[in-house]
């Protein structure tokens, strides 16, 4: 299980990584040309995508939701450049996984951005659950289980929460307006879209974002495309801990802390 300081699992000899590059855009970075934690969300669900799509499996098993995100930036990655991304299950159960990500950036050096930079890494590890078209979970197939277990050795994976739940009376309430370029094909906020409700609260916590950092998201309840968003935030002995509500439902915990 990994917890809120522990460091994520490296990739097993024998198992079975899927790698793809991308080019870093423009909308994935900030006015720094950084590229954002919501551009890193852009990058896991397209890999995601293009993983399923090019394996044997995505007839079989087409429909992921996610759970939880872990973001851990080591060194930012900038713009322009590439990214290299490889992916990997690290721990499995019947009907959920958790995919390892890990996300290395080469700058390039233009008249838009002379600088000499250094190359940007980042290791993220994805909950992921195997769900039926209405979103009910279900048991991964036999065949794609033994593909994804190649490099597994824990499979009785369980789900354990990292993010607290109880919001201090304290806290700053915030309200973030929806767009409708935010939602999906099922008229939920995109997994991405929560990162810029949470960016949108980190203004005053640039020196956490500027060295080495944890972002961990937790997806409750999916946010509808009617619904009102509003944020409570606090700040931590270890960092920064949001609350992100949907009509006075809580709906995702984050938490930003220090590595």
């Amino acid at each position: 299980m990994t917890s809120l300081t522990s460091g994520l699992p490296d990739i097993s000899p024998t198992a079975h990584p899927f790698d793809v590059t991308y080019r870093v855009r423009i909308d994935d970075c900030d006015p720094t040309m950084t590229v954002t934690l919501a551009g890193v969300a852009r990058y896991l669900q397209d890999i995601a995508m293009d993983m399923i799509d090019q394996s044997p499996f995505g007839a079989t098993n087409p429909f992921w939701i996610l759970r939880r995100n872990i973001i851990d930036v080591i060194e930012p990655i900038t713009w322009p450049g590439d990214v290299d991304i490889t992916r990997w299950c690290s721990a499995s159960s019947t009907r959920w996984v958790d995919m390892r990500q890990r996300i290395t950036g080469t700058p390039a050096q233009t008249p838009f951005n002379p600088d000499v930079r250094p190359n940007g890494h980042i290791e993220t590890e994805s909950f992921c659950i195997n769900v039926t078209r209405d979103g009910r979970p279900a048991r991964i197939t036999d065949d794609m289980l033994e593909d994804l277990n190649s490099g597994v050795t824990e499979t009785r994976l369980r789900w354990h929460s990292m993010n607290p739940t109880d919001v201090p009376d304290d806290a700053a309430t915030a309200l973030f307006p929806l767009r409708a370029g935010d939602f999906d094909m099922f008229e939920h906020m995109n997994n991405a879209a929560y990162w810029h409700a949470v960016e949108s609260q980190l203004t005053d916590h640039r020196d956490l974002l500027s060295r080495p950092h944890r972002a961990v998201i937790e997806y409750l309840k999916p946010v509808p495309i009617t619904d009102h968003v509003t944020i409570r935030s606090a700040t931590t002995d270890h960092g920064v801990s949001l609350w992100i509500f949907s009509d006075q439902v809580l709906c995702t915990t984050v938490t930003i802390t220090a590595l």
